[in-house]
């Protein structure tokens, strides 16, 4: 519920504007400055949306729901397929919002907006598989199944550094599950939104299979944490998927749960590499380098923390320093830079005390310090950096959002399989190694305690056919692939009697 006052990008193919469902309303709210990180150009103003405005949006997606529900999930699943097959035609101009909001180089960018479209694929298929069970039952003539039924109108709360993806993966399968979203971007990220409002209102004032003109299938509101505690302590939204910081996501967590909602949390990691005896240097030197510096080191499946054998330590961190002091850092859209800016000042400051704090507790810091030269004025561009330290320093417990790299050493598996469990967070992890056997107990339960666990590669670039997301303060959420639609939906079993006669369950005498 917000009225664009500036937007320009000099694009072709897709106008920015506000749209709650398929309507547009102006709001009232602080004014909204969205500036890009490349070189600090203001891009875009907008009135933000209020805590008192979303009780009117939940009205219009529940309304919506109504009907929604009652669509067969292969002709919801057409509905996706339409919208995956415009973001193949406009994925260019989607990428180019994308790479100047939040910086991403023009690569990075056209990925995440294939992954919108591959999640669409995803989605389409599973419209044809939203399967339930038929179960025995114990009593003669019975008959038990489970049946999926869609859930609601859903919040869907995301981050600025996926700010498409994160969304498709919800949306696209909720949509398919029956239920209708509310999305609340990151407010360091509403242009994307708003180009993929506009994007599913043009399929659904094209979409000819069954009547859903005018319905708020889809919404956005952008707003700052008053709109997101609004939309998470509504009863009227079942589901609340939020991802962010685990602070976020504690205070989420609680809002949602005060109502007996649900929430489904993606955040915080701190992922680990480790580097056996055996490890492919070479390869696992080009996996390291992507996984921790590729998006600025802004991605919530950055490697962070990388746990090397003594015996590979000096050779790798030699072969690491060359390719760090060589990586090109600039503006993101120039083709051969793989390093753009920090989102803004307060993720370069963050880096810089973190480095700090890694000095003050003993770390060699290798590189970190500001670009200033060759790149766009205004802009936060950083050299990554490397830092040789303990497993037991404060700050390799937290995650700074930035392209830093903890190195530390190890003697045997078990104790590298410690150091990289010994954090708060679970999400990405992975091993480098030649032996079958190490590989096979970091994937076991003794070993990664992390929602993913990966063998010769990087922690970063999971494919959409796999369930996301990880455990301990990540949340336990999963998003994306596999069987994650089953958080879209409700599950009801039913026990259909087709005799003449009425036994009870476990064989109890009730004779009236």
């Amino acid at each position: 519920m917000n009225m664009v006052t500036k937007a320009r990008f000099g694009l072709s193919g897709i106008q920015l504007a506000v749209h709650v469902g398929t309507g547009s309303q102006k709001a009232g709210g602080a004014l909204l400055e969205i500036h890009s990180p490349i070189d600090g150009e203001l891009v875009a103003a907008m009135n933000m949306a209020q805590a008192k405005d979303v009780p009117a949006v939940i009205d219009a997606a529940k309304y919506a729901f109504r009907s929604w529900r009652l669509v067969p999930a292969p002709v919801r699943g057409e509905f996706v397929r339409r919208i995956g097959e415009k973001a193949r035609v406009r994925k260019a101009d989607l990428a180019e919002i994308l790479s100047n909001e939040v910086g991403k180089t023009t690569q990075e960018a056209l990925g995440e907006i294939q992954e919108f479209i591959d999640v669409c694929d995803f989605a389409v298929g599973l419209s044809r598989q939203l399967h339930g069970l038929t179960i025995a039952s114990e009593r003669p003539a019975h008959r038990m199944m489970e049946q999926w039924h869609p859930l609601g109108a859903i919040g869907v709360i995301t981050a600025f550094n996926f700010p498409v993806a994160v969304w498709a993966w919800n949306a696209m399968l909720a949509f398919v599950c029956g239920d209708t979203v509310i999305w609340k971007p990151s407010e360091k990220a509403p242009l994307c939104a708003l180009a993929c409002q506009k994007l599913v209102n043009d399929v659904i004032a094209e979409f000819d299979v069954v009547n859903i003109k005018g319905l708020a299938l889809s919404s956005v509101i952008v707003g700052m944490a008053d709109v997101g505690e609004a939309l998470c302590s509504s009863p009227e939204v079942p589901l609340v998927s939020a991802t962010g910081s685990t602070g976020m996501g504690i205070a989420v967590a609680q809002t949602v749960a005060k109502r007996l909602g649900r929430s489904l949390l993606e955040l915080g990691g701190n992922n680990a590499m480790i580097v056996a005896p055996t490890a492919d240097l070479e390869m696992a030197m080009r996996a390291i380098v992507f996984a921790a510096v590729g998006t600025a080191g802004q991605r919530c499946t950055t490697l962070r923390r990388l746990i090397v054998h003594r015996s590979q330590h000096d050779a790798l961190v030699e072969k690491l320093k060359k390719v760090y002091s060589n990586l090109p850092v600039g503006d993101p859209r120039v083709p051969g830079n793989l390093v753009g800016p920090l989102i803004d000042k307060a993720a370069f400051d963050s880096m810089q005390d973190a480095l700090t704090q890694a000095k003050a507790e003993g770390g060699k810091v290798f590189a970190g310090e500001r670009v200033e030269k060759g790149v766009p004025a205004k802009g936060y561009y950083v050299r990554p950096a490397l830092v040789e330290i303990s497993a037991k320093a404060k700050i390799v417990q937290h995650e700074t959002f930035a392209p830093i790299l903890y190195v530390m050493t190890y003697d045997t598996l078990d104790e590298a399989i410690d150091m990289q469990n010994g954090v708060p967070q679970g999400l990405s992890s992975a091993i480098f190694t030649s032996d079958v056997r190490e590989a096979e107990l970091f994937m076991s339960p003794a070993g990664s305690d992390c929602g993913i666990a990966n063998v010769n590669i990087g922690t970063s670039g999971a494919e959409i056919g796999g369930a996301f997301g990880g455990e301990k303060q990540t949340g336990g959420g999963r998003e994306s692939g596999s069987d994650a639609w089953k958080n879209y939906m409700r599950r009801t079993t039913n026990t259909i009697n087709y005799s003449q006669e009425l036994p009870l369950a476990q064989g109890v005498q009730f004779n009236v």
